[in-house]
């Protein structure tokens, strides 16, 4: 196969989206980590309610109250490291130029994650679009 100009630019913005789409998933990653806070809180307020006591009240909060924090933060925890990884291996897809439905698909999943996720889905649907970068995949 010859490699024309416009291939060599649809090979180098393939590129770039993976080197992005790693970037965007580590910065995924790192936010979902802020909620160990909340996850910590939760398991604080189930294990030890009496450290959460005041004068006025000295039983704590409600138990629903520390499931609430506990769930709700391993959910988000799930939900944000599995994104992550997904995105991930998109990069390492898009790289590879293999498994185009699923890169296509977490392109628009990733425009959920505003801003960046949703400059990258947004580009990331553009090029995958063009018919040259279609024949590329296997």
């Amino acid at each position: 196969m010859v490699e024309t100009p416009a291939t060599n630019q649809d090979l180098e913005h393939l590129r770039l989206l993976s080197i992005f789409h790693y970037v965007v998933a580590g910065l995924s990653g790192l936010f979902s980590s802020m909620l160990l806070i909340h996850l910590g809180i939760g398991l604080a307020m189930l294990l030890a309610p009496e450290k959460f006591a005041d004068k006025q009240n000295s039983h704590g909060p409600p138990l629903f109250l520390g499931w609430l924090f506990t769930i709700v933060g391993s959910l988000g925890i799930l939900f944000g490291w599995t994104f992550a990884g997904c995105v991930a291996v998109a990069g390492r897809f898009l790289a590879k130029r293999k498994h185009y439905l699923f890169c296509l698909v977490m392109a628009g999943i990733a425009c959920l994650f505003m801003p960046f996720g949703t400059v990258l889905g947004v580009f990331t649907i553009i090029v995958l679009q063009r018919p040259s970068v279609k024949a590329m995949f296997t």
